[in-house]
């Protein structure tokens, strides 16, 4: 088996959710053996998000252009994804896990699986557990929703909380967490306290952040300081 780009393909997972996704691979096609796999989420479905988010296309310019095999999806709901949002990001969770296995199954050997979760995507991204070795996992939180996680998760903060809480205390864990300054759902105050909290709870996890002077929620007119930040942790 290999893995090949696509548009508007529909991939059944073994729960039976259908999830509409496209893919692409490095300039040679197909990633060669062992292989890197990227998986990006977009912005919360009720509010409009989709697998054709501008700023994941970002990501997955420089994703690509690292080597990776970039996979975006709609969640379920959206587009021709099967199935209804969930109001507390279980479903959309378990989604994730089964997606990333599938794509695991389809070759004979990974090296990287990335999870890049953008805003309401970067709160499932952070449920995803860390993969048995030797595949390596890395976690990116882009515009992580800090301010409105309350009412974006029926107030299952805590879920969320603990989840990346464990995340960076993992040893395994390489985490990657990118905001701006000016983001119009959460404050930079709020931003700078819980990244600080966030270093001071860190395990062994290899944990990053990254604030970009100016970006807003949606990184409008920022997107070559988000490749940057980005292609820089990449390449560390």
């Amino acid at each position: 088996m290999s893995l090949e780009s696509f548009t508007n393909h529909l991939i059944t997972l073994p729960s039976g959710t259908i999830l509409h996704a496209d893919a692409v691979g490095p300039s040679s096609g197909v990633p060669d053996d062992p292989c890197k796999i990227a998986v990006c989420l977009h912005p919360w479905s009720w509010l409009g998000g989709s697998k054709d988010d501008p700023t994941l296309r970002c990501l997955e310019r420089v994703l690509v252009s690292a080597g990776y095999y970039v996979v975006r999806y709609n969640s379920r709901g959206v587009g021709k994804s099967s199935g209804w949002p969930s109001f507390t990001g279980s479903s959309e969770a378990q989604d994730l896990r089964d997606l990333v296995q599938w794509l695991i199954g389809r070759v004979s050997s990974v090296e990287h699986v990335l999870i890049a979760g953008y805003s309401h995507g970067s709160l499932i991204a952070s449920l995803h557990p860390i993969l048995p070795s030797p595949i390596k996992t890395y976690h990116l939180l882009l515009s992580y929703p800090l301010g409105p996680r309350g009412w974006l998760t029926a107030f299952r903060t805590s879920t969320y909380t603990n989840a990346l809480a464990t995340l960076v205390h993992n040893p395994a864990a390489n985490v990657l967490v990118v905001y701006g300054t000016k983001d119009e759902f959460t404050g930079i105050s709020k931003y700078d306290t819980w990244a600080e909290e966030l270093k001071r709870a860190r395990g062994d996890a290899a944990l990053r952040i990254e604030r970009i002077e100016g970006a807003t929620h949606f990184w409008f007119s920022y997107e070559a300081e988000l490749q940057d930040t980005v292609g820089t942790w990449l390449a560390s």
